[in-house]
């Protein structure tokens, strides 16, 4: 009898999806908030994760799409290797190409087993149904396979690799603003055709998400961060309070709530030891303005 239940166990255990252990679905949740994920997929009143935000750019309005584990409308089916795919490569299951308003140019840098332990997290998640919106966006920029041709130009695959001249504290800064946190996506300015200017990593634009004005975070003395100290730059993370103790508004406020408020002191005061690392550029308006 004892062989028999155990052989009935079995045959459930291979008849089932593993399931993730608790600390990888607790280390997934952390990285998510590192990542930004909740603001940009939960619509105003919609479900936590399911989508539908819209996100107003010079190229026309994109909507995200439903990341919780709904096997219809979101990524309920998706295997490890679909969503590394996604993540690294800016690919679908389906095999059509992303459009670059989704981050995939910085989460490539991202370690895979972090990007598999936010899957986790997500899938151990309440699924939602919620059909994805239609794109918004004119033509030539709505042709998905024009994506292939910007890939070529502007996009670099491949994982964050630390500096082995920087400190632990800056390595772990760089990859959580280059790779989870996606800063350069916001903060840096792009070409007409959607390409980040590298030589302006972080410099701010007047072009961001929701034509929000994004500021320079480089350490500039000017119009960047230059007069910040580590601890100043790691509060402003941590409750939206600015040196002057006015408060962020806008998307970052969202980034701040639903994200870099909820990471650990240490990886606040990492994001700050590794952008007043950075080299400085002047560009644009006085912080002051």
């Amino acid at each position: 009898m004892r062989l028999i239940m155990a052989l009935a166990a079995l045959a459930v255990g291979l008849a089932s999806p593993a399931r993730a252990d608790e600390a990888t679905v607790a280390r997934g949740a952390y990285l998510v908030r590192a990542g930004g994920c909740v603001a940009c997929h939960t619509a105003p009143g919609g479900a936590a994760f399911a989508g539908g935000r819209a996100m107003k750019t010079p190229f026309g309005t994109f909507y995200t799409p439903n990341i919780t584990a709904d096997p219809e409308t979101g990524i309920g089916r998706w295997s490890d290797a679909d969503f590394l795919r996604a993540l690294q490569d800016g690919v679908s299951p389906a095999g059509e190409h992303y459009f670059p308003v989704f981050p995939f140019a910085s989460y490539t840098k991202a370690a895979p087993a972090d990007l598999l332990a936010i899957k986790d997290y997500l899938f151990s998640l309440p699924p939602a149904a919620a059909p994805r919106k239609d794109h918004d966006i004119g033509f030539p920029f709505s042709i998905r396979a024009l994506q292939a041709g910007w890939k070529l130009l502007f996009f670099r695959p491949g994982e964050f690799r630390p500096r082995a001249s920087a400190s632990p504290e800056v390595n772990r800064g760089a990859y959580l603003v280059q790779a989870l946190g996606h800063c350069g996506e916001c903060h840096t300015p792009r070409n007409p055709a959607g390409g980040t200017l590298i030589a302006l990593a972080l410099a701010g634009t007047n072009d961001g998400p929701d034509g929000e004005r994004v500021p320079n975070i480089t350490p500039d003395a000017e119009t960047g961060l230059g007069g910040w100290s580590r601890d100043e730059i790691a509060e402003l993370l941590a409750s939206g309070t600015k040196p002057d103790f006015d408060n962020v508004q806008g998307s970052m406020a969202e980034v701040v709530d639903d994200g870099t408020s909820h990471l650990t002191e240490g990886d606040r005061a990492a994001i700050a030891a590794y952008l007043l690392s950075l080299a400085p550029i002047r560009h644009g308006k006085s912080r002051a303005n």
